[in-house]
């Protein structure tokens, strides 16, 4: 589908700089990994991809080298609603206070508002968001049961599961495509002081212009950060997605600094070297107050690092 430019991100870009893609100085927080270890915690039944182990001691070499200050695990699809991992990596950070993470559990089911505070008790300022997925063409049907994906968004348990997490102190974060913001909107006004983050610059490539007009609306519609992480998803190039720099433009005109997070830092200095480019070349318009909160001062804010 066709990248959402307007009419002045549809300017000629400058030519693209050259970086050293060394650390940034400053606070750094990835405000997105996915950590696996099949071999000691086994996938769910209903996990909907296998991938291969990306364990958190691999992981821990990576961040002394890389020196990053913070993380937020993002609990990922395959463990399903299992935090057992996730878990885990608290009891054995890289450092005391080091991790925080997000939940999955089915919006639509109505033991998930309990299963949301004994999970939270257990880790007390830890859990700092529910996760939820809708990637699915709207001629497609929802779901019910099986994988916690593609739910309805206006079922009334929905609100219940939003009002749940609001009271618990935990944001909502949706990993969606463009053509949900008008829904994922209507919940946002009924909450408009709880966090929601959108995952992935809303996957803006599997959308239209005009379904991203109403992704960047929710700019407005209460406490709704937009995370920089996954840009090839909105690109039709390959690295670094310089096609993409137009709506990164847009974006942070919607959201500003003070609503922007970074994520998807890599977990190898290889990736994080390119996750360092393509964020200077994408911003390289904005102030280096602005990028410093991007990298990581929003980010300890909204998650009370």
């Amino acid at each position: 589908m066709n990248n959402p430019l307007t009419r002045r991100a549809a300017l000629p870009l400058l030519a693209a700089p050259a970086f050293s893609a060394g650390r940034p100085q400053g606070l750094l927080i990835d405000t997105h990994i996915h950590l696996f270890d099949p071999n000691r915690f086994p996938y769910h039944a209903n996990a909907v991809y296998k991938p291969p182990p990306a364990t958190l001691e691999a992981y821990t070499r990576f961040v002394a080298e890389a020196k990053l200050d913070h993380t937020i695990i993002v609990h990922p699809e395959p463990y399903q609603d299992d935090h057992r991992y996730l878990e885990y990596c608290f009891a054995h950070e890289p450092s005391p206070g080091y991790f925080k993470g997000t939940c999955l559990f089915d919006p639509i089911d109505p033991r998930t508002p309990a299963r949301m505070v004994e999970l939270t008790r257990r880790n007390p300022k830890r859990i700092v968001a529910l996760r939820i997925h809708i990637n699915r063409a709207p001629k497609d049907p929802p779901t019910t049961t099986g994988a916690i994906r593609d739910r309805v968004l206006r079922h009334p348990q929905m609100k219940k599961t939003w009002q749940a997490a609001r009271d618990l102190g935990l944001g909502i974060q949706m990993h969606f495509i463009p053509c949900w913001a008008p829904q994922i909107g209507e919940l946002v006004k009924q909450f408009p002081d709880t966090p929601v983050i959108l995952d992935h610059l809303a996957r803006a490539g599997q959308g239209t212009p005009a379904e991203y007009q109403e992704v960047a609306k929710l700019a407005k519609a209460g406490r709704v950060y937009m995370k920089f992480s996954a840009v090839r998803y909105s690109s039709k190039q390959g690295f670094p997605y310089r096609d993409v720099q137009p709506l990164v433009r847009r974006t942070f005109d919607a959201f500003g600094a003070d609503r922007m997070i970074w994520g998807g830092l890599g977990a190898n200095m290889d990736d994080f070297r390119k996750a360092v480019q393509v964020f200077d070349e994408m911003f390289a318009f904005a102030s280096e107050g602005e990028r410093a909160r991007i990298r990581g001062l929003t980010a300890a804010k909204l998650y009370s690092f």
